[in-house]
């Protein structure tokens, strides 16, 4: 784990997608930097081994449900009395060439990505303009700008949630709430299930010639949902090795 010395203490972080990847070791920062951490995740049950491993509370949802996330938020607002940073990391993927996508394809793929993204913010809202303060960090990939074969309802998600960061950017700023994103290239489960020839040619192509562990995600993480940055906002900061260069 990236050895950071950001202090959270008394933040409440609610994160998506945060029992696996990117978004436990998401979690185990933010609880370890004394912050209540809210593992919003669709798989209650990973989701509650997750939270027992880190000191975190377990909060099961399916973010393409208005319904699920503001009972998630009532919670949390009812337990500590605040809500503080969240952070979109939920994503899943239905890959297809673009002529074999169902609906379902590509309506659970919008939905999760930059469905989930946009009711989570929408459900903190009040909550961070009666405090003056909040924390919006989303996750977005370079797919969203570059396109990638067969993933014509994943780049199009990802791509939006640029365009909803920059946008939620300048309608909250006036409320003491800034709004950014993560691009990411790190060795998620998705990229381990990639052959090992076929991840290697990946690999090299990245001018760092690795993709990073997951945990390396938590120091741009941290820099966002800092006090110290309270002046960047609608910004979307590769962490990628170079690989957008």
């Amino acid at each position: 784990m990236t050895n950071l010395t950001y202090d959270f203490t008394g933040r409440t972080v609610l994160i998506t997608g945060g029992a696996r990847g990117i978004g436990l070791e998401l979690s185990r920062f933010f609880t370890g930097a004394g912050a209540a951490v809210y593992i919003i995740d669709f798989d209650g049950d990973e989701a509650a081994r997750a939270a027992a491993e880190i000191g975190a509370k377990a909060a099961p949802a399916d973010v393409s449900s208005t319904t699920d996330i503001e009972r998630v938020v009532e919670q949390a607002v009812a337990d500590t009395g605040r809500v503080d940073i969240i952070v979109n990391n939920a994503g899943i993927l239905r890959d297809k060439v673009l002529w074999k996508l169902t609906d379902d394809d590509w309506e659970q793929v919008l939905a999760t990505h930059a469905g989930g993204t946009f009711r989570l913010t929408r459900a903190c809202v009040p909550h961070f303009r009666a405090q003056g303060f909040g924390r919006v960090i989303n996750v977005t990939s370079y797919t969203g700008l570059r396109g990638n074969t067969g993933q014509a309802n994943y780049a199009t998600a990802k791509a939006g949630i640029i365009g909803f960061t920059k946008t939620a950017a300048k309608e909250l700023a006036r409320f003491g709430v800034t709004v950014n994103a993560i691009s990411p290239n790190a060795e998620t489960r998705m990229v381990s299930s990639i052959p090992d020839d076929k991840k290697a040619e990946l690999a090299a192509a990245i001018p760092m010639g690795r993709f990073a562990d997951p945990s390396e995600m938590a120091a741009a993480v941290g820099f966002l949902a800092s006090d110290e940055a309270g002046y960047v906002t609608g910004v979307v900061l590769p962490v990628d090795g170079g690989i957008s260069i």
